[in-house]
């Protein structure tokens, strides 16, 4: 039985197997800060394990949902209220997305971006001894928000301190909060996404807490999806109806000597580097 740091953790499986069955078949993880996270970023490993025998998701939300933006029918709930709705609406979009198990962490956003929350990391550690994921998803380094980047450096973290033979054979970090259209074309990992997407509408639309409450993360997904895939390439057709971009985090887990923050700003060097030269191209 895996046990977590926090006593207010929740770990939901939708189809009542053993938790650990339900985290061992896990092949697809994906692990977001907050509720309706992994419906943005991971949902190429959603869709990928849908209605399969081989292959299964497992989520992680790391916060409680207390901060959420709040208005109209949601504008007189308190925090503790906020962070029932949303935990409950992550549950359900476990069920209708099928996942192997959703754990919600409970974490308030203050306490993940304290640098070493060693309760944080032990959960995450805990997590992956039991799943063993092939594939991880999360956050991208460039993200514009505090919590997402506190998020994805202790994956990184606790992925580097598996054993070899443990860690997954990909690692992801997937847009939310500022997109990745600025990579350079070859460093950009491309998720094609065409299959199911009314699958892809009905999780988002799941989050009634955040589109009503004021946020129409609905429209706003599928137009950055739809735009992805159009605007990828100016001189071939459309490869995909809708797609989203990721940067490849294998190498950080595979050599713990890199240090996070200049792999990062490499992806940035070279993208300056890349706009400077298409300008001098044409100066006179």
């Amino acid at each position: 039985m895996i046990s977590f740091s926090n006593p207010s953790a929740d770990l939901f499986i939708p189809d009542n197997a053993e938790p650990s069955q339900a985290l061992g078949r896990t092949t697809h993880l994906g692990i977001g800060a907050h509720q309706d996270d992994l419906e943005v970023m991971a949902l190429h490993g959603i869709l990928a394990c849908y209605q399969s025998d081989e292959r299964w998701f497992g989520g992680v939300t790391v916060t409680n949902g207390s901060g959420s933006s709040r208005t109209n029918q949601y504008s007189d709930y308190t925090d503790e209220q906020m962070c029932a709705v949303r935990a409950e609406e992550q549950r359900k979009a476990a069920v209708v997305g099928e996942y192997a198990f959703m754990a919600q962490l409970d974490y308030p956003s203050s306490v993940v971006k304290q640098p070493g929350s060693p309760d944080f990391a032990n959960d995450l550690q805990s997590i992956f001894c039991v799943a063993k994921p092939r594939v991880v998803y999360t956050h991208n380094l460039a993200d514009k928000h505090d919590t997402h980047v506190a998020v994805v450096v202790p994956v990184i973290q606790s992925l580097r301190e598996l054993p070899e033979a443990d860690r997954p054979a990909e690692v992801y970090g997937v847009e939310v909060w500022r997109d990745l259209n600025w990579l350079i074309d070859d460093e950009k990992v491309l998720f094609n996404m065409n299959d199911r997407p009314n699958l892809v509408r009905a999780l988002i639309s799941i989050f009634d807490s955040q589109i009503t409450g004021g946020k129409r993360y609905d429209l706003a997904l599928e137009g950055r999806l739809r735009g992805n895939a159009t605007f990828f390439d100016s001189h071939a057709v459309d490869q995909s109806k809708m797609a989203s971009y990721a940067m490849d985090l294998k190498p950080l887990v595979d050599d713990p000597s890199l240090d996070i923050a200049e792999f990062v700003d490499g992806f940035v060097q070279r993208f300056r580097d890349d706009v400077r030269s298409r300008v001098e191209r044409f100066l006179n």
